[in-house]
């Protein structure tokens, strides 16, 4: 059986270590402290699921083209490995920003925060 790998994007302080719990349902976790890194991540392995923190682009560099930081890297995702499954984690006061992006992409689950070890469990079971 092949391993299974999580990509975790973890852009923020806020984000939550699940490394043991990923671990313990046996997913080899691959942590990434940037999108950019998870891109290039991509390119050595085809991750089966991919958990990331949603921000939605205020006017910054994402206004216009791009809806928030994981435009690019779901657009990657496509290519690399279409068959992952993603999750979103998002605070509560973006939660309404992310059906824009689940509109161009398929997400699996959002999950608005704090996310515990319970509920990320229970949608990794889920999937």
């Amino acid at each position: 059986m092949a391993e299974k790998i999580l990509f975790s994007i973890v852009e923020s302080p806020t984000h939550p270590n699940f490394s043991s719990l990923y671990s313990r349902l046996g997913l080899v976790e691959q942590r990434y402290d940037s999108v950019r890194k998870a891109i290039n991540g991509l390119k050595q392995s085809r991750p089966t699921l991919v958990v990331a923190e949603f921000f939605y682009g205020y006017g910054n560099n994402y206004a216009g083209v791009n809806i928030s930081n994981l435009d690019v890297f779901l657009y990657s995702l496509q290519k690399y490995a279409p068959q992952a499954r993603v999750i979103v984690l998002v605070e509560k006061d973006e939660r309404a920003f992310v059906d824009k992006l689940a509109s161009l992409f398929t997400l699996q689950a959002i999950l608005v925060s704090p996310v515990d070890a319970i509920l990320m469990e229970e949608t990794l079971q889920g999937l």
